[in-house]
């Protein structure tokens, strides 16, 4: 089977390995495309070329169309554009190529948007932390206002972030120098915010919320079309350089069950989790594979087989899943090029 994944985070080379592992020595070729040639995801595949930077919206549809269609793709993964992707199903199948969609259209776009993602979200399915979206500065003072009588502390992330990009934990006692000279990551001091805002009226979309001091799970998943068929947790340990566990917490599971059946959830996908005083709150949903993939098929669940098994229709055996293992990752030295 010629399995096609385009343009994604370097971190999907886990992925390819696990692929591997789950069928007989040849029998899944894996091609990969990226717009960089120093790709270090070309690493792992077996066959890989460079996608037109160029290209974007339905322009690069068309492109990937043609290249299922010239390399004999059997099933394509996507990552860039894979919202537009999943809404043209049909011009893939016209190709002979089965696409693999994390979820339809629209729910690839609301997760894409955290203050959508969360306002839609219903109570009964999983639970959030406390929020409010904001796109003034007058409308971040009502929000830091109406919050912080609450809780403990506040934190800030844009609606459009990956990988935590943006998120910030707002310091009411230290200017931005002494954060500086002590070291002090992920916070900004809401009097310094809040005066950079007087110079921009109207911004995109930011989120207040009430930080969460807790634990994190982040919990890598394969589902098809709403049915969850695995899913391993991995419990961050707070301190640097003592792994993760992989947990069996029954509230998140729960929770991810649901998530899973309400949107229809497919293939592989991730699903975050952080400690509150009142339990488990969910963080979001990111609809690929994570950056600690690997970490989690190392749970006895390889669960790249376990999609890939139900995307062809095979019987799928439960895996037994170690908890309480203590897991990690080594960095290792490569060449990317001569």
């Amino acid at each position: 089977m010629r399995i096609w994944f385009n343009k994604t985070f370097s971190t999907i080379g886990a992925v390819f390995n696990n692929l591997r592992l789950a069928a007989p020595e040849g029998e899944t070729h894996i091609v990969c495309t990226h717009s960089h040639s120093n790709a270090t995801a070309f690493l792992a595949a077996d066959e890989s070329f460079l996608e037109p930077a160029e290209l974007s919206g339905p322009d690069y549809l068309n492109w990937c169309v043609e290249f299922c269609q010239q390399q004999r793709i059997h099933l394509f993964w996507p990552g860039k554009e894979a919202a537009l992707i999943s809404h043209h199903h049909d011009l893939f199948r016209a190709v002979g190529t089965q696409v693999m969609s994390v979820a339809d259209y629209d729910t690839l776009t609301l997760l894409h948007n955290k203050a959508h993602f969360y306002a839609a979200l219903p109570p009964s399915v999983a639970l959030t932390m406390a929020f409010v979206a904001v796109n003034t500065a007058a409308e971040f003072d009502h929000a830091v206002a109406s919050l912080a009588p609450h809780h403990a502390a506040l934190c800030v992330k844009p609606a459009e972030s990956v990988y935590g990009l943006g998120f910030r934990i707002l310091d009411t006692h230290r200017a931005s120098i002494t954060q500086l000279l002590k070291g002090v990551e992920y916070q900004i001091p809401l009097a310094e915010l809040r005066q950079g805002m007087d110079k921009t009226p109207e911004f995109p979309t930011l989120l207040v919320m009430e930080h969460l001091p807790g634990v994190e799970w982040s919990v890598d998943c394969a589902g098809q079309h709403g049915e969850l068929l695995c899913a391993v947790q991995r419990q961050k340990q707070p301190l640097a350089g003592h792994g993760q566990i992989i947990d069996n917490n029954a509230e998140i599971q729960g929770m991810v069950e649901r998530l899973t059946a309400h949107y229809r959830l497919n293939g592989l996908f991730n699903i975050q989790f952080k400690a509150s005083a009142l339990g488990p709150r969910l963080l979001e949903i990111n609809p690929r594979p994570s950056g600690g993939f690997g970490m989690a098929c190392l749970s006895g669940a390889n669960l790249a087989q376990i999609a890939l098994q139900s995307i062809k229709g095979e019987t799928l055996k439960t895996p037994h899943i170690h908890y309480g293992l203590r897991v990690s990752e080594v960095n290792t030295a490569v060449v990317l090029s001569a």
